[in-house]
């Protein structure tokens, strides 16, 4: 490849940077990991004979979703879920693609986390950038019928997850209460029965560096982690749903977001990041 064509190349590479770090963004959950991706893809493009692909921006779509199909199922084997709190805007204009927003959300990630590694990739791909089954079937090795099957069975997830009810949030509200009283007296016994058996607790990259661990699995170590702690934090809405805050200087430090399910908590995502916080609705 001369120089000219590699520069038109990465000319049309980076047009079109933005939007595969959205797609990618909202497959993995993960900014850095999203970053990888991309970079992969640039890689694949780059040992690839550019001249022979005749839709340039499909070919890229289709190897970053492989990729992030890939890491998801290396994830899953490793029973890792990395929840990074960013999230990366997607819009029409490519410089508005590449700057971080709260387009997703963090109650839309952790809905996202519950689907399966294909089920994820098909309906990010399909509901979210509008991509065709049959270009996505290729991607997951399914028939264009199964695929449309994935991207169904996600969305019936992701529409169940939807606003929660005044009830649901007085509901809640007893649950995370309870919890933080727990929590703060010590009580092994009542933090077991309020947390999921496979309840994960999860920490962003600021709660890490403050000592917490990146991930908690499990009802019994979940619960030797808090027990006797939690002692400054205050129950607050996060993103509107019932969770806790400790605020240190007038200025909230770390937010306490619960997935709870059928009335036990499944998930706890600690988020210290300062700029993830400033963008968060906390009440």
């Amino acid at each position: 490849m001369t120089g000219d064509e590699q520069g038109w190349l990465s000319e049309r590479f980076e047009e079109d940077r933005g939007r595969l770090a959205a797609i990618a963004y909202r497959m993995l959950g993960s900014r850095s990991e999203a970053d990888d991706a991309v970079q992969e893809a640039w890689l694949r493009l780059s040992r690839s004979d550019a001249t022979a692909i005749e839709n340039l921006r499909g070919w890229l779509t289709t190897v970053v979703g492989r990729v992030c199909l890939d890491m998801l199922r290396s994830r899953s084997s490793r029973r890792e879920e990395p929840l990074d709190t960013d999230a990366l805007e997607a819009s029409e204009n490519p410089e508005q693609e590449a700057v971080l927003a709260d387009s997703i959300g963090l109650a839309m990630l952790v809905v996202l986390e519950t689907l399966n590694p294909a089920e994820r990739v098909a309906f990010v791909l399909h509901d979210m950038f509008a991509m065709p089954f049959d270009e996505i079937a290729p991607i997951v090795g399914r028939s264009e019928v199964a695929t449309r099957q994935l991207a169904s069975r996600a969305r019936r997830r992701v529409q169940g997850a939807g606003p929660v009810s005044d009830t649901d949030i007085a509901s809640r509200r007893k649950i995370v209460d309870a919890f933080l009283a727990a929590s703060r007296g010590g009580d092994f016994g009542a933090l077991l029965s309020l947390l999921d058996p496979d309840v994960v607790l999860r920490a962003d990259d600021a709660a890490v560096l403050i000592g917490a661990g990146r991930e908690v699995r499990g009802a019994q170590e979940v619960a030797r982690t808090f027990a006797g702690r939690a002692r400054v934090a205050q129950p607050a809405l996060v993103d509107g749903a019932p969770g806790l805050v400790w605020s240190s200087g007038g200025r909230p430090r770390v937010a306490f977001a619960f997935t709870i399910t059928d009335g036990r908590i499944t998930a706890i995502d600690l988020i210290a990041d300062p700029q993830r916080l400033e963008k968060m609705d906390l009440a």
